[in-house]
Formats: C-alpha cells, sequence, structure tokens
C-alpha cells in the first residue's frame, strides 16, 4: 500500500463526506484512510460508515487533543509507505493521488507540500477568501507557486512525508499553532527532501465567515511566532510585509489628519493595489462581484496577519 491518508475532524461531518467522497472517484487505488475523530461533539461516525464498503477505513475516536496530535495518532495507525495530511474541509480532484505518486517516486521526494485552490462551484466569499489566501498581490503566492520548489514550507491542509520521516524524526511538536510550518523546516534540517507539488493541489471549501476569516489571519500571524521559539530563522522579510502594509494603512489615517501632503500619494499607492486585486481577482474567476470582495478579503487577511504577528512578537518579548 503506498498511501495512508490521514484526516483529523472536528463536528464537520458534512465536509468529511465530500472529502471522503473525492477518494472513491481516484484514479490511484493503492491508499488507505485514517479518520481521527478528535473530540467532536458531532461525530462522524455514520458518515465513515456509509463508505467502508468503498474505502479502505480505520476510524480512531479519541478526547480532544488538537490536530498536530490528532494527526500523530493517525500516522501511529497508518500502514502506508507515505502519508499524506489533509484538512477535512478539502476536496481532490480525481487525478491528486495519481499525480502525487509520480511526483514523490520521479523526484525522490521524502516529503511534500501542495496548495489549494478554489472550485468552480464554491460561493463568491469561498472564490475571494481564496484569492486572498493565494494571490502574488496578497501573499506573494507562496503557499503554492515559486520559482524553487525546495523553498517551499507545506502547510496542514495538503502536505505529507514518508514513513522513514515519521519514524525518524516524529510528528506535530504543537496542536494547532503553526505546527505544520514548525514540521516543515524540521523536515528539511533532517536533510530530508520536501518540495512543492504545484500539481497536486487540493480544493479547499472554506467554511468562514467575514469574521472568522479575520480571526483566522489574526492566528497564523501569530503562529508564525509561535514557529520561530522553535525556529529562530523562521520570520523572514515577506512575513513582515502584512505588518509594513497594516502601519501603511495607519500612516495614511495619521497623514489625513497631520501631514495632509503626504495623503495624495499614499492614496494613490493604495487606490493601484486595490484595483491590481479587483482586476487580477475578477479576471481569474470572471466575475465582478468576486473581485470586489477579493478586495475587501484582501484587507481582512493582510491586516489580520499583520496585527497577529506585532501581538504575538511583543508577547514573545515580555516572555525574554
Amino acid at each position: 500500500m503506498f498511501f495512508s491518508v490521514i484526516i483529523p475532524v472536528f463536528n464537520r461531518p458534512s465536509e468529511l463526506f465530500e472529502l471522503l467522497q473525492s477518494l472513491t472517484q481516484q484514479t490511484f487505488c493503492g491508499f488507505e484512510v485514517v479518520v481521527i475523530e478528535d473530540g467532536s461533539d458531532i461525530k462522524s461516525d455514520q458518515v465513515v460508515d456509509s463508505f467502508r464498503d468503498r474505502l479502505n477505513l480505520q476510524y480512531l475516536v479519541q478526547e480532544n487533543t488538537g490536530q498536530g496530535f490528532a494527526r500523530n495518532n493517525g500516522m501511529k495507525l497508518a500502514k502506508g509507505h507515505f502519508f499524506i495530511i489533509l484538512d477535512s474541509d478539502v476536496i481532490l480532484p480525481s487525478c491528486y493521488l495519481e499525480v502525487l505518486q509520480k511526483a514523490i517516486v520521479s523526484r525522490n521526494l521524502d516529503a511534500f507540500g501542495g496548495p489549494d485552490a478554489a472550485a468552480s462551484d464554491f460561493s463568491i466569499l469561498q472564490k475571494a477568501m481564496d484569492f486572498a489566501m493565494t494571490s502574488f498581490w496578497t501573499t506573494g503566492g507562496i503557499r503554492g507557486k515559486l520559482k524553487d520548489p525546495s523553498k517551499y514550507q507545506a502547510r496542514g491542509f495538503n502536505m505529507g512525508v514518508s514513513r522513514r520521516v515519521f519514524e525518524k524524526i516524529g510528528g506535530f511538536v504543537d496542536p494547532n499553532r503553526g505546527e505544520d510550518i514548525e514540521w516543515s523546516i524540521r523536515i528539511k534540517k533532517s536533510g530530508f527532501k520536501l518540495e512543492l507539488v504545484e500539481e497536486a493541489f487540493v480544493y479547499h471549501k472554506r467554511k468562514n465567515t467575514l469574521w472568522s476569516f479575520a480571526k483566522q489571519a489574526f492566528s497564523f500571524g501569530r503562529n508564525r511566532v509561535n514557529v520561530s521559539r522553535f525556529h529562530p530563522e523562521a520570520i523572514k522579510l515577506v512575513h513582515l510585509l502584512p505588518t509594513f502594509f497594516l502601519i501603511f494603512l495607519i500612516s495614511i489615517v495619521v497623514n489625513a489628519a497631520f501631514f495632509k501632503f503626504l495623503l495624495i500619494p499614499h492614496l494613490l499607492i493604495l487606490f493601484v493595489w486595490a484595483a491590481l486585486i479587483v482586476v487580477s481577482a475578477s479576471l481569474k474567476n470572471q466575475s465582478i462581484l468576486v473581485g470586489e470582495l477579493a478586495l475587501l478579503t484582501s484587507l481582512i487577511q493582510l491586516c489580520g496577519y499583520g496585527a497577529g504577528l506585532v501581538v504575538e512578537l511583543v508577547r514573545k518579548g515580555f516572555e525574554n
């Protein structure tokens, strides 16, 4: 058996159903699925049972430990050669496992990370959030498009490692605070080959509201600082850009009150950036509505991440 697909789930039976349904449609068949019910109040047992005749399934029910430790328990049960870590709110293209298996073998990979995308039938908000998380104009494209695939830091919604990696360095050391990025850095430091497999993308069906999206962006900023507690080099210039953007927005307000001669050039810069967001998102999704909403989600994503980074850096400073 080549793959073990590890899926932690917490109160998301309907989303798990869609993911398992996409797994039944894979063109590659050498895999099992390990579902870890991580202390859910709304359990997925009936969903899992409905797929037992179509998938090779293991189902572990445990007390809540957080997604990182739930994944560790899943990997301990896994029987495959290579472990794939997925979030329960993703959906796989039918060729996902086939594409991934070919890339792992041909490139001799010990670990991988894959990008996320929005499917054509996603809601306007889901498409706008996807743009905010993946666009060059917001994240620099670091979540899925890199000239050097070896520089990629895999994310827990779509990543994986060989059994040998897990047995040598262990799994996640934190339940839910940038644990995937920390693991990626540790994998590379241990001499293993981890690269982006750009063509092994998943459809990420986020169920966020704008408020929960803002809270998630804020936590992502905090998580980056948490990773730096394990790996001081984890914070690079690109991770500071959202904070610079937030400071830039604050400076516009200050200029409007005290330095009006600086206001027009700053507003011009903001206008150009906003136009790039609206046009890019509209063209990508063939919808001006998505483009307009993408401007809002991009502002939320950058400001939330930037604020979270600052808050956690200050907290880290007090700890020291």
